[in-house]
């Protein structure tokens, strides 16, 4: 499957989804983005590094060893899978794909969504699709 599929997938799947995008965290870039409204270029260029930060952050990683190393996993995977951030008018939904941990799918709602079925659906296609 494609980025282009696994957005299309999610604005089609996830209720009441506004847009929706792949960022692959080992180049930084947006590689696939789909939204209801028009925005800037440099708003979406944003949206890469900000999903960036979330997961690889200085202090983020810190964190993310940190709760590792407490806990004795001494596998290679990512600590954190999932980021969900609730603005005044949207619910965001930051997941890395089960198949790819590199790759992070972005899934942005309407506030008056059902979170947890929001963050069911956006689960499913994480762990299913792939890139």
């Amino acid at each position: 499957m494609s980025a282009d599929s696994i957005v299309t997938n999610a604005l089609a799947n996830v209720p009441k989804a506004v847009a929706a995008g792949v960022t692959d965290m080992g180049t930084g870039m947006l590689l696939a983005v789909k939204t209801v409204d028009s925005h800037p270029q440099a708003v979406l260029d944003m949206l890469a590094a900000a999903t960036k930060d979330l997961y690889e952050g200085d202090m983020v990683m810190g964190i993310e060893q940190t709760f590792k190393k407490v806990r004795g996993e001494t596998n290679g995977e990512h600590y954190f899978q999932e980021i969900i951030v609730n603005s005044k008018n949207l619910i965001h939904v930051f997941s890395r794909l089960k198949s790819k941990q590199s790759v992070i799918m972005t899934v942005v709602c309407r506030a008056d969504a059902n979170l947890g079925l929001v963050v069911t659906k956006a689960r499913e296609i994480a762990t299913s699709d792939s890139v």
